[in-house]
């Protein structure tokens, strides 16, 4: 569309403003007005409603008239301005939308909601979203944390899935065939035992509903710890409950299906069962994502995250792991735990992989955080939100 500055304005402002702003629109941009009358100036009459039959097509609409970025912000304000969980709920409308990380994040707050014939879609939704997601981030996760693991042990008899292949083409490129264009490993070089896990990690996840978009990155990236021999990642949510979903890490659309958004917050006693499955403290890396808010014991939650770090266990906890700007959290337990020297920052899921590498090295997380000019709670910060 040309930009002519009174047809934007009148586009923004609304049919409101139409003799302040007179301009004649062409069909396509009737088009445009009438997506955004109905979903920005809803309370008119002929509006989008939950239970209305036009929803499916402006969600067409939408997509043909908008860049995709733009049409999964109209489809996020459509769900919270209009409560249209017939989006959600109805095979149809699924298969109109673009998934993205929100909208998976709206499924796992309906979860046992959503109805058996819609589940199958939905299922197709989170998995587009989630493949998306490891192919953008697995690579780098992967480089990150092998990367900075100890190579000095290393298995000169591996086995398939345990053969560093960076090190074994420097060590053969003497032995190129031009001829066949490929390398003889005569000398294959291993990371080490795939049984043998060198660093154990666990990731214990807020699940209330704030922390949607965190708890999609946290299950993305620890199924794709899972992956790799030379770690053993276990993967804890909760709320007012704890489940251990170790077990769907295999899996990231089931542990995503797993996981129930909602609900309260009692990160006391999620701490305490961390305490149990935490058997190697000095090789072990805990990952705390929530906003601190607790809804249990305060002084429990305190006095466990103290004996978990008297352990030796490398810990730090993550305000958020998304792209969503700076938290809301309770300022005056952040401030505690970073007295007792747990660091606590937001991070975004771009650095996690390299935050991960520089705790499994034993760096300063506090000056790594630094270094990424990532804002950190301190002992004496505001106790104020």
């Amino acid at each position: 569309m040309e930009a002519n500055p009174v047809k934007r304005w009148r586009l923004i402002l609304g049919s409101e403003t139409r003799e302040e702003l007179s301009y004649t629109f062409s069909d396509q941009e009737k088009g445009i007005d009438n997506t955004l009358e109905a979903l920005y100036n809803s309370s008119k009459k002929g509006g989008l409603g939950p239970s209305s039959p036009n929803v499916a097509r402006w969600l067409g609409d939408i997509r043909s008239y908008f860049p995709q970025s733009v049409v999964k912000v109209m489809q996020q304000d459509a769900l919270k301005r209009l409560n249209l969980t017939s989006m959600l709920t109805e095979p149809e409308m699924l298969e109109s939308v673009v998934p993205d990380i929100h909208l998976v994040a709206n499924l796992m707050t309906l979860g046992k909601l959503i109805p058996e014939k819609t589940r199958a879609t939905a299922r197709l939704v989170v998995k587009k979203v989630v493949d998306e997601l490891i192919q953008k981030l697995a690579a780098p996760t992967q480089q990150s944390i092998i990367g900075s693991l100890n190579r000095s042990a290393r298995n000169r008899r591996p086995r398939h899935n345990e053969i560093n292949w960076n090190e074994t083409i420097k060590k053969n490129l003497k032995h190129y065939q031009a001829e066949y264009q490929t390398i003889i490993p005569e000398v294959r070089i291993g990371y080490g035992r795939k049984r043998k896990a060198m660093k154990d990690i666990v990731l214990c996840i807020d699940q209330s509903g704030s922390m949607g978009s965190s708890v999609i990155y946290s299950g993305i990236f620890g199924a794709v710890m899972a992956s790799i021999p030379a770690v053993r990642t276990q993967m804890v949510v909760f709320d007012t409950a704890v489940a251990d979903l170790t077990e769907e890490l295999k899996d990231p659309v089931d542990l995503l299906f797993g996981v129930q958004l909602g609900g309260g917050t009692d990160i006391a006693l999620a701490l305490k069962y961390c305490q149990q499955i935490i058997t190697r403290p000095s090789d072990t890396v805990f990952v705390l994502i929530t906003d601190l808010y607790e809804g249990g014991n305060q002084q429990d939650m305190h006095k466990r995250m103290a004996e978990i770090v008297a352990t030796g266990t490398q810990a730090v906890t993550l305000l958020a792991l998304n792209d969503e700007g700076a938290p809301s959290y309770d300022h005056q337990n952040a401030a505690f735990f970073a007295s007792i020297g747990v660091p606590v920052f937001a991070c975004t899921p771009d650095l996690f992989p390299e935050l991960m590498a520089a705790a499994l090295s034993k760096q300063d997380l506090a000056q790594w955080a630094g270094n990424h000019d990532i804002k950190l709670n301190t002992p004496h910060a505001n106790q104020h939100p």
